[in-house]
């Protein structure tokens, strides 16, 4: 193995684990101010270490720290078993985010007559390994909640496990019509059919192509993430707090991040079998090559503009009531974000310039072009979370028969029947 192709390989497996783990808190922070916003409410922005409280995402840290630093708990009736206890939320955890390992984070590098993939595993056939480990990651689930000898915890993996063998055929199925679509079971091959257009005008993204597939997909992520309005395995209001009543600590911690990842996991793999991935509308990565001093020149521009109002806004944000003696290193704070904001955008203008003076062919402007795939999609995968997010606080949660009934008398159903007119016209196409 070359040099080139072991930093790629090092820097894919970096970037996965940086997206895949540091979101959690960023995640939690966007839900408790999402949630803040719609409830009519700030949400947390007191918490902070010097002063900076970064928007509130401080407070996230803060609850890492809690957590790793609370006392462990073992109920005494799980006796023997208690190594399966420890192990169960390890499960579901390391399935979370092996899911997030095969998502290219952009089209492949050329070096030389080589192509290397931006991908943590990069594997051809990402699809499949997607599929099968979250279906292991349920047994985190069943195991949490048998080993807990529990009532409610017992309900909780009854409910999980049951959802699991309830929505993963309609979403395989769905993922069977999206394949027959494309014609390949790899992500990298997906995402690049996606940058066509069909008719000339329209993107030619999943979501155009397949918009009921895209349908049952989406609302079947929603049940395997556990996110509300089908979150019924820890229904509080019913059954306490699911599978995970009896954990606390680093045990219900890795519990509470493997959701997480999971939705991060699930939001990139939406993006890429129905948005794009990393490419934008109209744009493929050879327009971006040819195109890649005019797309400089317009981020040249765009760039400082956004941080201006960015700037604005947090000044208006971090501003206290005159009144008080004391504004908590607020003022601080803003002064020293807004210079470095500043500092940022004039380190990123100068890189556009030193891109824009290199040939086409460069691998300084392969790097270019990577670097902007790669922000394409976390702009992507940013939306989608919010989407998550606000779904789950805007909607009720259905009852557990409701839920039960959607998926086996309806998204079934219409995922058969969407697999058999996919295969008509394609076929059709095809003659």
């Amino acid at each position: 193995m070359s040099l080139g192709a072991v930093v790629i390989t090092l820097f894919s497996i970096v970037l996965a684990l940086l997206l895949a783990l540091l979101m959690i808190p960023v995640l939690v922070w966007l839900e408790r101010r999402v949630a803040g916003l719609i409830q009519d409410r700030k949400g947390p922005n007191r918490t902070n270490v010097l002063g900076f409280r970064l928007g509130g995402v401080v407070q996230s840290f803060a609850d890492v720290i809690k957590l790793v630093f609370k006392e462990e708990y073992y109920p005494k009736h799980i006796g023997k078993h208690e190594w399966l206890f420890i192990v169960a939320p390890s499960i579901l955890f390391v399935c979370a985010l092996l899911g997030f390992m095969v998502i290219p984070f952009a089209d492949n590098l050329q070096l030389g007559t080589q192509s290397y993939p931006i991908q943590a595993l990069p594997v051809d056939w990402g699809i499949l390994w997607y599929l099968s480990i979250g279906s292991i990651g349920v047994m985190g689930v069943l195991f949490g909640g048998w080993v807990s000898h529990n009532k409610y915890a017992l309900l909780g993996s009854q409910r999980a496990t049951s959802l699991m063998l309830g929505y993963e055929l309609p979403m395989g199925l769905s993922i069977v019509a999206m394949i027959i679509t494309y014609q390949t079971i790899d992500f990298n091959t997906m995402v690049a059919w996606q940058s066509d257009t069909i008719w000339g005008f329209l993107p030619a993204w999943g979501i155009v192509v397949q918009p009921l597939a895209t349908f049952i997909f989406i609302v079947t992520l929603f049940v395997e993430t556990n996110r509300a309005p089908f979150n019924v395995a820890e229904g509080e209001s019913e059954i306490v707090a699911g599978h995970m009543t009896e954990f606390s600590a680093m045990k219900f911690a890795l519990y509470f991040m493997g959701e997480y990842i999971a939705m991060n996991s699930a939001s990139a793999v939406i993006i890429t079998l129905f948005f794009g991935g990393y490419q934008l509308p109209y744009l493929s990565t050879n327009d971006l090559f040819s195109h890649f001093d005019a797309i400089a020149i317009v981020l040249m521009l765009f760039l400082p503009i956004f941080i201006y109002y960015f700037i604005r806004w947090m000044h208006k944000n971090n501003a206290v009531n005159r009144t008080l003696s004391s504004d908590g290193g607020r003022a601080f704070e803003t002064k020293v974000l807004t210079y470095t904001l500043i500092a940022m955008s004039l380190m990123i203008e100068l890189v556009m310039v030193y891109l824009i003076m290199q040939p086409k062919e460069s691998l300084a402007v392969g790097l270019g072009v990577m670097a902007l795939q790669i922000a394409i999609f976390i702009a992507k995968l940013m939306l989608f979370n919010i989407f998550f997010i606000v779904v789950r606080w805007t909607l009720p949660r259905f009852r557990y028969d409701q839920v039960q009934k959607l998926g086996w008398n309806y998204l079934l159903p219409l995922a058969l029947v969407n697999i058999f007119v996919t295969a008509i016209v394609v076929v059709a196409l095809g003659a």
